[in-house]
């Protein structure tokens, strides 16, 4: 028993040994590894990433493109009640809430980062799927039993996918949904991230 507990032991040992770059390599190896984690730590500085763990609806803001739903939103009746989250997020629970969190902002950072945004934004399926859920679960005490369809969207007349914005197009975000048709969009001004030092290097 013991001798298969320390061939365990020493296994694990040379596991970890393999990832020990050889003498002459590791200060090159710590170096490069500062590196790496500096210039993480600094991207995850400007590009506010803490933000977004928070309910605070200027996070959604931290990209240009939201500009115009940010505004309508915060012009509109839903400003005094829900944030972005409130609507845009599933609630069931804080493992989905923060899976799709996560999983949301990595492909808008992806996106936004190549430059692949479109011009009019277009909510995909699981954000569809979450904004009906949360317009259910916050309107449900103002709904006629009849008129409240199944968690799967089905209508009851005619059993085919509807969701409640396709009556209600207005709220809550109007039907301007691009940058070019409120290009004067009033959003808060972004808090400036890149620090002093790093400005006066570059404005030599």
């Amino acid at each position: 028993m013991e001798q298969s507990s320390s061939s365990k032991i020493n296994k694990v040992i040379q596991f970890i040994k393999n990832f020990i770059p050889p003498v002459q390599w590791q200060f090159y190896v710590i170096i490069l590894l500062g590196i790496i984690t500096g210039l993480g730590i600094y991207i995850f500085y400007i590009s506010n990433a803490a933000s977004y763990l928070s309910n605070d609806p200027r996070a959604c803001v931290n990209c240009h493109v939201m500009n115009v739903h940010y505004a309508s939103w915060q012009k509109g009746s839903h400003a005094k009640v829900a944030t972005c989250n409130d609507c845009h997020v599933p609630h069931d629970n804080l493992i989905r809430t923060y899976w799709f969190k996560a999983n949301d902002g990595l492909r808008h950072a992806t996106y936004f980062t190549m430059r692949w945004e479109p011009q009019v934004i277009q909510i995909k399926q699981a954000g569809k799927e979450a904004v009906q859920e949360n317009c259910i679960r916050c309107h449900s005490n103002a709904i006629h039993p009849v008129a409240l369809r199944a968690i799967s969207n089905k209508n009851v007349a005619d059993q085919t996918e509807r969701f409640c914005w396709e009556c209600h197009r207005d709220t809550p975000h109007g039907r301007v949904n691009s940058l070019s048709s409120a290009p004067f969009a009033r959003v808060p001004l972004l808090e400036p991230v890149v620090p002093e030092w790093i400005n006066k290097l570059t404005d030599k």
